[in-house]
């Protein structure tokens, strides 16, 4: 991942392309929107079956499946294991006193978008929806926000002003330092030393950071249920080929730095697609690796849609031996319950 920064140069296009930023919306009038439009028509498809979204430490056996990498070994069923001869692992369903914790990228470099939107915007929305899931059936939620450090830490509570209260400490204006970049290191290290129970854990970044938050994240997963939720933009991974922009002058959207660029210039052009290529796959080792479960929210995306997928990935990941990833091709090309 030390190919980073160039590709954290490319959002700072928006300085000649500033997106609208949905969170500008007062939040209470937001939330109000997400639970019309999102929340009430997913309870519907799931059919009031929450506990498919997450699984636990309770009492209530839920499934059992083959050990993987990264799985505790104190939840091994020793009897299954030696009647079937491959190791296996219990799952259970959630207790009700389930805490969940949001760890929240707040960096400049979330702050773009190029399809209405901002990556910040799709945060938002994507956690006030989740937080509001999960207070609504008596469960807490908790928040880390890291914007040039770990700015604050919410306790878990369960209720719709706590709700409100971190869907305004997402969205508060902020002066960022400069010549700071993003260490998420930071953020993933602070995280163990503040939860200590088990919890269901959503890291919501773009993951555009130095190195060494691969490790951390490692770590966390080994002690905590945790889903990545990797925030993207279509233009970090192509630039505009035929927008007749010529040159343009592109910042840094961390460090400030500045630099003149010719969009025209097919050379260029194949250079950062190669480069961008580079990254993500270093990026999907990294989290591929962890052991933690990964969904991928690009500032296009239907929110409800991508929810649905979510809750598919919940459902198999128990059933999978494979790397517990589903691909952005096939996230973004097939309907939520399609096969897979």
């Amino acid at each position: 991942m030390a190919q980073a920064p160039a590709l954290r140069a490319t959002p700072a296009a928006a300085a000649a392309q500033p997106a609208a930023q949905p969170a500008a919306q007062p939040v209470d009038a937001l939330l109000r929107q997400l639970e019309w439009t999102v929340i009430r028509p997913l309870d519907g498809l799931l059919q009031g079956d929450w506990r498919t979204l997450w699984r636990g430490a309770g009492i209530d056996l839920a499934d059992l499946r083959e050990y993987q990498h990264h799985d505790d070994v104190r939840h091994i069923d020793w009897n299954v294991t030696a009647r079937l001869g491959q190791p296996h692992v219990r799952q259970f369903h959630e207790d009700r006193d389930l805490n969940a914790w949001f760890l929240l990228d707040v960096s400049p470099s979330v702050d773009f978008g190029s399809a209405g939107t901002t990556k910040l915007g799709v945060s938002c929305a994507f956690v006030a929806v989740l937080a509001r899931i999960i207070t609504r059936h008596g469960n807490r939620v908790g928040a880390l926000l890291y914007g040039d450090g770990v700015d604050a830490v919410l306790p878990p509570r369960a209720s719709r002003l706590h709700v409100l209260e971190l869907m305004r400490r997402m969205t508060a204006p902020r002066v960022h330092a400069t010549q700071r970049t993003t260490a998420l290191g930071e953020l993933l290290r602070a995280a163990r030393g503040v939860i200590r129970r088990r919890s269901l854990i959503f890291v919501v970044s773009d993951f555009i950071s130095e190195p060494g938050w691969a490790d951390e994240l490692a770590r966390l997963a080994r002690r905590h249920d945790v889903v990545v939720v990797r925030l993207w933009d279509p233009l970090e991974k192509a630039l505009p080929a035929d927008a007749g922009l010529g040159f343009v002058t592109l910042q840094d959207a961390e460090t400030g730095e500045q630099f003149n660029v010719d969009l025209g210039d097919p050379g260029l052009l194949r250079r950062h697609a190669e480069l961008a290529a580079a990254q993500e796959a270093a990026l999907l080792d990294g989290l591929a690796g962890s052991g933690a479960d990964t969904l991928e929210l690009a500032t296009d995306d239907d929110l409800l849609l991508t929810l649905m997928r979510f809750a598919d990935l919940r459902r198999q990941r128990a059933r999978q031996r494979s790397p517990r990833r589903l691909p952005a091709a096939l996230a973004r090309a097939q309907p939520a319950g399609a096969g897979r």
